[in-house]
């Protein structure tokens, strides 16, 4: 019985990680409709496990689900998207003022290594090492703000922007300029600037917010 729950669950995940690739990567484009039956066609599994997915999905903001339409690949418009990043740059930067510096050595040591798997990934072309590593990265930092409500909100608003910055995801010099600024970020833990921190640490976002809108607009 135990075995069972366990392989059951691990159906769950295996779901969801396959999609949640494939939307972040752009294999699944915004608007992209996620049937039932084309799911099941594709993984040997029962229709409530896909349901569960379905579920599990929309709650990480990356689809949407509607009575009688069904689930969809979120599509976010400019204005949404000007709205989210709204939000994002006030928690971000209220979280990087709150971070004490000069920082402790183990959190710049964490971020190091953070920042050398993350280069890693670029070099050898792993995206999903790429994205696992870059929202590491960024809960590191923000975390050493010591208020866990305003943490779990940027992890919220992370989700909600994933169709935004999944754009930058097979652009090479999108992350090249990202790596470079996660580089930045660390080096200004050991000053005692906050306010040069905090700025950027939003203008961090600008980017693949610009590109977004500039092709959904195209």
């Amino acid at each position: 019985m135990a075995d069972q729950i366990i392989e059951d669950e691990l159906d769950d995940v295996r779901i969801v990680r396959a999609l949640e690739e494939d939307i972040i990567f752009g294999r699944l484009a915004p608007g992209a409709r996620l049937t039932e039956d084309s799911l099941l066609s594709r993984f040997p599994v029962t229709r409530h496990f896909v349901r569960q997915a379905l579920v599990q999905l929309e709650q990480m903001g990356i689809i949407v689900r509607e009575r009688n339409k069904g689930a969809t690949v979120r599509s976010l418009t400019p204005a949404e998207v000007e709205q989210i990043y709204a939000v994002r740059e006030l928690v971000q930067r209220q979280a990087a003022l709150m971070i004490p510096l000069p920082a402790s050595e183990k959190l710049i040591q964490d971020l190091l290594l953070i920042h050398k798997e993350h280069g890693e990934h670029i070099e050898s072309g792993y995206l999903r090492g790429v994205h696992e590593t870059n929202d590491r990265f960024h809960l590191t930092l923000f975390g050493a703000c010591g208020n866990k409500y305003l943490v779990q909100t940027i992890e919220l608003y992370m989700r909600y922007s994933l169709p935004v910055r999944a754009n930058s995801m097979a652009d090479r010099t999108a992350l090249d300029v990202s790596h470079g600024q996660h580089r930045l970020m660390i080096e200004m833990l050991s000053g005692r600037d906050n306010w040069v921190l905090a700025q950027l640490c939003v203008d961090h976002l600008q980017p693949s917010k610009k590109r977004y809108i500039g092709l959904v607009e195209g």
